[in-house]
């Protein structure tokens, strides 16, 4: 097939020029459109909903508005994960779906169960909304409205401006989702009322309020008509000013009128009580966040923002300018340059590489062309799989890798060519069918390796999570290089090699004199290369155990080095900027932390020309997507891209270390330090913003952060760890109002008044709404701002009482300080507080297990508390999981494609061995750089197994090639194998190393993350080539020296062994499922057997229905005797025909056949059921005895334990006899459990009739049908039976019917014959008394039928009903069980192992929680039984 196209290639030139044409096309196409961004997109799927409640507590929050939530969304379809945070005022709770799910469908899901949870949480306590379509690449551009005269502009009207102006014009731009205000005041119409007046005046808030509601509405009143026109009637009373407000009357007293303005302190612009604020370069400042649609374009939107950023800028004052502090684009432009200088730098390498070895720069050229194309031919795959183009999908790419089929078959073209040296008068043929020969020659094996190198990646594409994010864009862009590159190198490659690589016509041209000095120069370097290698090549062969044993060495060195290797997750990309968050003391207010932010940004910019600017966001946005409290902030310091402009640091890390010394200077706070876009994936990804999270879970809050303080005393201490900080969960300073409900009571009050009363006091209440145009501000009541000081105006809230007179509030509550609880974080329906840790100098692994090593000795866990790991560290270890099983494979599927290759076991192994050869180059190269393995570096071994078998490929085809020659010397094979194959080889190798080059040693941004690849693949190939040829022409002499005695005496060996091997499987019983059990015993089962022989009995009865009745044969005289001439019949043939009764006796066949199929199925369908029935029997039995098995292992090492303590005396013997006892308990248990086992097993054997002994299969999946009543076979047998009784009642009346008879004979009369007699004849029942008898009984057994199928019916409707309310309460049962009941049951066991391990419950308690949870175990099979019994009742009803 390889060939043939091939051949096809070089004879249609044209239809390789279209190809051509499409890839050129279509790549530059795919490329202009393709997606782009900095990096993968590694957001998990998740939804949020945010709801906002401003006057709640934390504690009420949680319990009202957050709980409900997570019950809600707990048992939705595809949920992964759920996490909470309730604050004052504030609930977030994200959902994390399922990525297969998609965008919108969890959305919908979330969305129907909020409607549903609306109802559980009280009016009042906020309304649950869903978050914004965004995932943490979605906050592409941020800004800030800067005027030219920060006095002039005050931070209300920035952010009406910001709200109204700018948030507006931004809308309806494709791939923005939305935009989210942060910054300033939101201006409101504010009625500060007076105390004194309204008590003055005997007026409530509630009479204002209502006043203020009544007076600002507007009305309409139809029309009129006069003259033929309409006149409409509007009533207009809305408010438009301060002054309107002030006139509304409140109420008369005696005829005077009291106005709002009596009553108020002052009528005025307020604004909304504000949750958070935003600052920039040591001043309040007001911005905007634009929020992208997840899986939007970047790069396209961030542009359509800036250019709709131009028009919104003229419709605002000129002196006010908008400004971006973060714009994506100017990273995405950097990883961009990064990804086009690698790639550049890494093509050049490669060409020049490629023409220097090869010595022709036509063939050079050739190779090279492979580059670009491949490159385009991946940009269509991506545009049409959705790939989008960044650091991780491009970075990678190795065009030395790409181009390594093509670097062996122009090789081998030149090679040819060089050889053949024909003239440019020979046919084109000629040099068509050298092009054709070496191309098929050499794309035998550089089809395999390339197909290695592709199939090597397919793993990858099974990677899941973060790691399956960030890696499966660069697999599948890899895979598309390498398959255009395959296909490129079976139709372009030869094809042009062909027109380009003959003879030079001219040889004094210029291009065959340079080519000429350019392969005498690349053969003076072969040739010097040749007089290093083979020397060292032929020492090796001479001492082969010596140098398989130093490369076992370095192997073995390479593991030790592994080893002891660290270990992260990805390595962190640089974004050149700084995102750092201040902490002040718990329960701070707005105001002071926006005073001691504004004193850091100070001192920055004072201190260091290398920040640009630095801005700040303190508490909630108006989309509150990220919970922050009042008393930390989130900075980002914007940094100058030209490091030559820096002078304080050289690096982002000494900046951060000598900004830390600087900000010393200003006490009571605290700082950690990363980056913009890392901040806000750790966050919604893991639900902290730190490098590594040690969560704690538990119940109680104070606990918590008792075990939480002692964990930051250990951690802090340990090298490595830095920003250690306990989440800001306590100290939230609250006045709490306690009622007193008997003094409420006795003055007739409500608490929902009084409620009232203080949220309006002081949060305020809405009254309406005023229009600006088409601005709305909200019109608030509140007191006034000097009445909103301390406790003592809480306490000295005037209420009013039924009676009309006024009381404080204090009279009838207790009013006083009480510390709450700042934030309550959950996390899978759990309370939980973590300690965050951010990594600088140390990898995440060695710093973890020092942590994790030091809370289990300094740290003791309550009972019911325990410690978990996340944040980086999470998704390092999800990673290595995931690794270790794609590694593996990914070795499988290399070996499996060596084998197809070479149609050897041995020397597929034999290559093979270049993968652990590879590995000590990577590991090495690795250390010596001092990098810790991460999952980028696993990807990079991956591609380097891939690789790294190439050369072994391409050598030891070239020597089967020559020993199947007829070289028959096996060393003299080798040495001349290696020394043809050097060049190639080393061709590929060398492409391939320095096409990484520039990523292994770039600096510039995004190369963090390539490096760790880069750096294994080099150091891999390196080793994997030296050592592949020296070692495998060693293992190939030894393989070929295995004479042919010991290769059978090894054939017997193993063929004995794999008969032993395969012997207990033989003799093992066999598993069978469900259907086949069941067609088994419809085949075997004697009951069923008989049911067939029924059917074919009474279809065998069918023809009797055409029987005419009897023929009769008589013969006689007459008249004999008294001299008379006697009549003698000689013979008389007579012929019954009862042809009228043929109709009803056939219908009444026929139907006996029906009854008899009817009940052949009745048998079957029962059949099926008891085998199911047995089948489920003998499944669960199976399952109950691994449970007591699971079990007995456990008791056994609790037995193990007991007796090892108490032969150290460390307990008392009453606990090792308990023990004991137990295992005794559990094991005649389990020996009974074997024996139900077998039983079952029996029980389900008999209906099979066989020798064989069938085992059920470990699971059953039963299909989901509802039976239909009429299609039963009972109902049918039923029906059938009256269709019986009918025929039979038919078959009787035809008894009724006349019946025919015709004789004929022959006669003698005397002694004269030939006389011949003939009779027609009819007979009829005219006594027919019995045959009456018969039809009326028949009648009458037709009307019992009918009764009994209307009886069989009634039956079978309420048995079905039953069946199924049965099988709907197990299932319900058993989804019970599997969501709640056996996961806290599997928890349970875990817990109380590891709790009485670490002594933290005695051995009562341990065995009771075995018990518990065996019970649970038991009970769960045991009602897995009952709903699968239920159901097979039902599905063979």
């Amino acid at each position: 097939m390889i060939n043939k196209i091939i051949w096809y290639s070089i004879q249609h030139k044209f239809i390789v020029l279209l190809l051509l044409a499409f890839i050129i096309g279509g790549g530059l196409y795919g490329m202009r459109t393709v997606n782009v961004d900095s990096t993968p997109d590694i957001t998990d799927n998740q939804v949020q909903v945010i709801t906002s409640s401003p006057n709640l507590g934390t504690l009420d929050i949680e319990q009202f508005v957050t709980y409900p939530i997570e019950l809600a969304m707990s048992n939705l379809p595809g949920v992964e994960d759920i996490r909470s945070v309730s604050r004052f005022g504030l609930s977030v709770v994200t959902v994390v779906f399922k990525e297969n799910m998609g965008t919108y469908l969890p959305r919908q899901l979330v969305k129907e169960k909020l409607d549903e949870v609306e109802e559980q949480i009280s009016e009042g306590f906020g309304k649950p909304e869903i978050g914004p379509i965004t995932t943490g690449l979605g906050e592409i551009y941020q800004y800030t409205l800067l005027p030219k005269d920060v006095s002039k502009y005050t931070p209300q009207e920035l952010r009406t401006m910001q709200d109204w102006v700018v948030k507006r014009q931004l809308s309806m731009i494709p791939g923005v989702v939305d935009v989210n205000s942060f910054g300033g005041s939101i201006k409101q119409y504010e009625i500060a009322l007076s105390s004194e007046q309204l008590n003055s005046r005997h007026v409530t808030m509630q009479e204002v309020f209502d006043a203020l509601s009544k007076n600002n509405v507007n009305t309409g009143g139809a029309y009129i008509e006069k003259d033929h026109m309409a006149s409409f009637i509007r009533g207009e009373g809305l408010v438009k000013s301060l002054d309107d407000i002030r006139h509304i009357v409140v109420k008369n007293e005696g005829g005077v009128p009291i106005l709002i303005s009596d009553v108020a302190e002052e009528v005025r612009f307020g604004h909304q009580v504000r949750y958070g604020a935003f600052t920039q370069d040591g001043h309040e400042a007001v911005g905007g966040m634009i929020l992208m649609l997840k899986g939007a374009n970047s790069a396209k939107v961030v542009a359509a923002v800036k250019e709709r950023m131009k028009d919104v800028q003229k419709s605002l004052p000129k002196d006010i300018q908008i400004k971006p502090f973060l714009d994506r684009s100017n990273l995405i432009e950097r990883t961009t340059s990064t990804i086009a200088r690698n790639l550049t730098e890494g093509a050049l390498i490669v060409i020049f590489v490629l023409v220097l070895l090869l010595g022709s720069v036509r063939g050079g050229l050739i190779t090279a062309s492979v580059i670009p194309l491949s490159l385009l031919f991946a940009f269509i795959l991506m545009r049409v799989f959705g790939v989008s183009a960044n650091l991780m999908s491009l970075g990678a790419i190795d065009f030395g890798i790409i181009v390594d089929g093509a670097v062996i078959i122009v090789e081998g073209i030149v090679h040819k060519v060089e050889r053949a040296k024909f003239k440019m008068s020979e046919s084109p043929l000629d040099m068509e069918q050298i092009g054709y020969e070496s191309a098929s020659t050499m794309m035998g094996a550089a089809f395999f390796g390339q197909l290695i190198i592709l199939i090597v990646f397919a793993p990858i594409l099974f990677l899941t999570g973060i790691s399956g994010k960030m890696f499966q864009p660069m697999a599948y862009t890899f895979a598309f290089a390498v398959l255009g590159a395959l296909i490129l190198c079976l139709t372009y490659v030869p094809a042009i090699s062909v027109l380009l690589l003959r003879p030079h016509g001219n040889k004094d041209s210029r291009l065959a004199r340079f080519e000429q000095r350019l392969q005498l120069l690349s053969e003076n370097m072969m040739t010097k290369v040749q007089q290093a290698y083979s020397p060292l090549l032929s020492y090796s062969l001479e001492h082969r155990r010596l140098v398989l044993l130093l490369a076992a060495g370095l192997f073995v060195i390479s593991g030790l080095v592994f080893w002891n290797m660290g270990g992260e997750f990805i390595p962190e990309l640089d974004e050149g900027d700084i995102a750092m968050q201040t902490f002040l003391r718990p329960g701070s207010s707005l105001e002071e932390t926006i005073k001691r932010e504004v004193e850091v940004e100070q001192v920055l910019l004072q201190n260091f020309p290398e920040i640009k600017t630095v801005c700040a966001r303190i508490g909630v946005a108006d989309i509150p997507t990220d919970p922050m409290g009042f008393d930390y902030t989130d900075s980002f310091v914007i940094l100058e891209k030209d490091k030559s402009k820096w002078k304080n640091a050289k690096t982002k890390e000494e900046l951060i270390e000598k900004m830390i010394e600087k900000l010393d200077s200003l006490p009571g706070l605290n700082y950690s330090f990363s980056q913009p876009v890392a901040l806000r994936f750790n966050e919604l990804l893991t639900g902290v913003r730190e490098d590594i999270a040690v969560k704690v879970y538990g119940e109680d809050l104070d606990t918590l952060n008792m075990i939480g303080e002692k964990m930051v005393n250990v951690i802090s201490k340990i090298k490595g760890a830095e920003d250690v900080a306990l989440e800001r969960t306590a100290g939230l300073p609250q006045i709490t109002v306690k009622y007193d409900r008997q003094r409420i009571a006795r003055y007739g009050l409500n608490i929902e008044k009084l409620n009232n009363y203080v949220c309006a006091a002081f949060a305020g209440a809405k009254a309406g709404v005023i229009f600006e145009g088409e601005k709305r501000f909200d019109m608030v009541i509140r007191l006034d701002q000097k009445e909103r000081k301390s406790i003592d105006d809480i306490q000295n809230l005037y209420v009013d009482l039924p009676n009309g007179s006024l009381i404080p509030l204090k009279e009838v509550a207790d009013i006083s300080y009480e510390p709450g609880p700042m934030q309550i974080s959950r996390d899978k329906a759990s309370r939980r507080v973590y300690v965050g840790v951010n990594v600088r100098g140390r990898d995440v692994q060695s710093l973890v297990e020092e942590i994790k090593q030091k809370l289990d000795n300094q740290v003791k866990m309550p009972t019911g508390y325990h410690v978990t790991y996340g944040g980086e560290f999470q998704n390092m270890q999800d990673a290595r999981e995931r690794m270790a099983i794609v590694m593996p494979i990914a070795l499988l599927l290399i070996f499996v494609l060596l084998y197809f290759a070479l149609k050897s076991v041995k020397q597929a192994l034999m290559i093979y061995m270049a993968v652990p050869l590879s590995t000590i180059g990577g590991v090495l190269a690795l250390a010596l750089r001092g990098m810790p393995f991460s999952i980028s570096a696993g990807v990079g071994f991956i591609v380097l197994f891939g690789v790294a078998v190439l050369n072994g490929l391409v050598l030891v085809n070239r020597f089967n090639a020559l020993h199947q020659g007829g070289v028959d010397d096996i060393r003299e094979c080798v040495i001349k194998g290696t020394r043809e194959r050097l060049r190639p080889i080393l061709l590929t190798a060398t492409a391939a190393m320095l096409g990484f080059l520039p990523m292994a040693f770039s600096g510039s941004a995004g190369a963090e993350v390539q490096r760790p690849l880069a750096t294994v693949v080099i150091g891999g190939l390196f080793t994997a080539t030296t050592l592949t040829l020296i070692v495998l022409p060693i293992l190939y002499m030894y393989e070929e020296k295995i004479g042919k005695k010991l290769m059978n005496h090894h054939l017997q060996v193993t063929t004995v062994l794999m008969a032993l091997l395969l012997l207990p499987s033989v003799a093992k019983a066999q598993v069978i499922t469900l259907q086949q059990a069941q067609e088994m015993a419809i085949k075997n089962y004697p009951s069923m057997r008989a049911a067939h022989l029924n059917i074919q009995s009474q279809q065998a009865l069918l023809p009797s229905a055409f029987n005419l009745g009897d023929t009769e044969l008589s013969t006689g005289g007459e008249e004999i005797g008294k001299g008379n001439e006697a009549t003698y019949t000689l013979i008389a043939l007579r012929q019954n025909l009862d042809i009228f009764s043929i109709g009803a006796k056939k219908g009444l066949l026929n139907q006996q056949l029906k009854v008899a199929e009817a009940e052949g199925k009745v048998v079957e369908r029962e059949l099926k059921r008891e085998v199911g029935i047995d089948y489920v029997n003998a499944l669960v039995a199976r399952h109950r005895t691994k449970v007591y098995e699971g079990f007995d292992s456990v008791f056994s090492d609790f037995e193990k334990a007991a007796k090892m303590r108490y032969e150290t005396e460390a307990t008392s013997k009453l606990e090792y006899i308990s023990a004991l006892q137990q295992l005794r308990q559990n094991s005649l248990a389990l020996r009974q459990a074997q024996m139900d086992e077998e039983i079952a097993k029996q029980n389900l054997n008999r209906w099979l009739g066989t020798e064989t002994f069938f085992l059920p299969a470990d699971s059953l999946e039963l299909s989901i049908e509802n039976p239909i009543l009429n299609n039963t076979p009972t109902i049918q047998l039923a029906n059938e039976k009256v269709k019986l009784a009918e025929k039979l009642v038919k078959a009787e009346k035809a008894e009724f019917l006349p019946k025919l008879y015709v004789q004929g004979g022959s006669q003698k009369i005397g002694n004269n014959s030939g006389y011949w007699s003939y009779e027609v004849g009819v007979s009829m029942p005219v006594f027919s008394s019995e045959r009456r008898a018969k039809a009326k009984a028949g009648k009458l057994q037709f009307e019992a039928e009918k009764a009994q199928q209307e009886h069989t019916e009634l039956l079978l409707k309420s048995e079905l009903q039953t069946l199924s309310a049965n099988n709907e309460k197990w299932q319900e049962q058993l989804k019970y069980y599997r969501e709640v009941v056996l996961p806290l049951a599997d928890e349970q066991q875990r817990v109380a192992i590891m709790s009485y391990r670490q002594g933290a419950i005695d051995y009562i308690g341990f065995i009771e929680n075995m018990k518990e949870a065996a019970k649970v175990q038991l009970d769960y099979w045991d009602v897995y039984g009952e709903y699968l019994t239920s159901h097979i009742k039902l599905l063979y009803f």
